[in-house]
């Protein structure tokens, strides 16, 4: 909490490149603001440099650098916080010239997982997404480098030039972080074969899986948290929900089951993510691979949009062009967007073709939601009756592995079973099929 509590007063300085080729230029640099504030500091200021091609040395133009310089003195900023992922060298000259720390989108996005972290995975995947952003950068991150040489240096009295004490402390300092790296993979690998455990076992139910996927802060977790409440497992069980961005990191599955009208039971696990945001640095992606995979092996994705966001067009499309990394792609899809009541729509929920307008925050179109689910994941799946003679153990397995088994019964007979399956395997073993009685 201390460490939270003081990076609130860090002043930050905010830099941005219009190239002219993003259209949502304006929105990324709000979105900027936010992140920077939800890494706990706080907006000094903001400068804005128009300029068609990027300098390769500084990213922005020299005079620019000198202007940035002079404002961040200006305004006691702390800080000097870039719109847009940095190559090492230019963290390294810009580290220089302004003599202040400097981070880049990329850098601040890490900070804020840094911060929101809660699980031992999520910490583990963090630490390894920052130690990998932050090897090639050992020398724009580094302080005073050269000085640190000539102060100890080492060898025979510290005889060794500045230069060449600098570069044996960075390439020590690589190899501890390549050593770290290869420790934290390895820890991964042991907590992630533990979700992979728990995967298997779900895959094995025969219970659908469905994961809710989205922009960040569109309302993925207030969506599971109302399932939850009405068809789940109770409120011990629900995630923390916060208007915020990144307030989850863990991905959480929950079981929503309830009997319809008719008495039938249509469970699925429901897996809330990850939020996707724009300019999303590909070693999160990577480092939350084990985490992102709830996605990857859903049967249904529901698409969450904060529909009240001038720009969430932008923001589907972000989640698409994720998406497709993950290679989720081709998974049938459903778009709800939420909080649609801040854009004054009356008659709420819509409901349409694979899409859903609610808005969850007033518990508004939860019913709907679970009703498109379950039409989606038990389309073409039918409830059988069977009875299986005691040598037929492997038609049992394959039922108890591939539907949902809703009765079972051990008669003199045979196992009676009652499940739902897809209805090819209904009939193909037809000839078991048999009433209660």
């Amino acid at each position: 909490m201390r460490e939270e509590k003081e990076m609130e007063y860090t002043r930050a300085l905010l830099v941005g490149l219009d190239r002219g080729t993003e259209p949502d230029f304006d929105h990324s640099m709000e979105e900027l603001k936010s992140l920077a504030q939800a890494a706990g500091r706080q907006v000094a200021g903001v400068i804005v440099q128009h300029m068609e091609a990027v300098n390769k040395a500084f990213y922005i133009g020299t005079g620019k650098v000198a202007q940035v310089r002079e404002y961040a003195r200006e305004c006691q900023a702390a800080e000097v916080i870039f719109d847009n992922t940095l190559s090492p060298s230019q963290v390294r000259n810009l580290g220089k010239e302004l003599e202040l720390p400097v981070l880049d989108r990329t850098n601040l996005i890490l900070d804020i997982f840094a911060i929101r972290a809660r699980t031992r995975e999520a910490k583990l995947q963090v630490e390894t997404a920052r130690l990998q952003y932050f090897l090639p950068r050992l020398v724009g991150m580094r302080e005073n480098l050269s000085r640190q040489g000539a102060t100890g240096g080492i060898g025979a009295g510290g005889a060794q030039s500045s230069r060449g004490a600098g570069e044996t402390k960075l390439e020590l300092d690589r190899r501890r972080i390549e050593q770290r790296i290869s420790e934290l993979k390895r820890e991964l690998e042991s907590v992630s074969q533990a979700r992979e455990t728990m995967r298997k076992k779900r895959s094995r139910s025969g219970i659908p899986q469905v994961a809710l996927v989205g922009y960040t802060n569109a309302g993925k977790s207030t969506i599971l948290n109302r399932m939850v409440d009405l068809y789940g497992e109770g409120r011990e069980k629900t995630v923390l929900e916060k208007d915020m961005l990144f307030a989850t990191l863990d991905t959480s599955v929950r079981c929503i089951s309830d009997k319809d009208g008719e008495g039938t039971n249509r469970p699925f696990f429901l897996a809330d993510t990850v939020g996707f945001i724009e300019k999303l640095p590909h070693s999160l992606v990577k480092a939350f691979r084990s985490t992102l995979e709830e996605v990857r092996d859903a049967d249904l994705l529901v698409q969450v949009v904060d529909v009240s966001d001038e720009f969430y067009r932008q923001h589907m499309e972000v989640t698409g062009q994720t998406l497709q990394e993950l290679g989720a792609g081709d998974i049938p899809q459903i778009v709800v967007y939420n909080k649609a009541d801040k854009c004054n729509m009356q008659d709420l929920p819509k409901v349409g073709h694979m899409q859903l307008h609610m808005a969850a925050g007033q518990g508004c179109g939860l019913q709907e939601l679970k009703d498109m689910i379950e039409k989606c994941v038990y389309a073409g799946r039918v409830n059988v009756e069977l009875l299986l003679p005691y040598d037929r153990g492997d038609i049992a397995s394959y039922f108890m592995d591939k539907a949902t088994v809703l009765e079972q019964e051990y008669r003199d007979d045979g196992v009676w079973l009652r499940v739902n399956c897809d209805r090819s395997d209904g009939d193909k073993y037809a000839q078991y099929q048999k009433n209660r009685g």
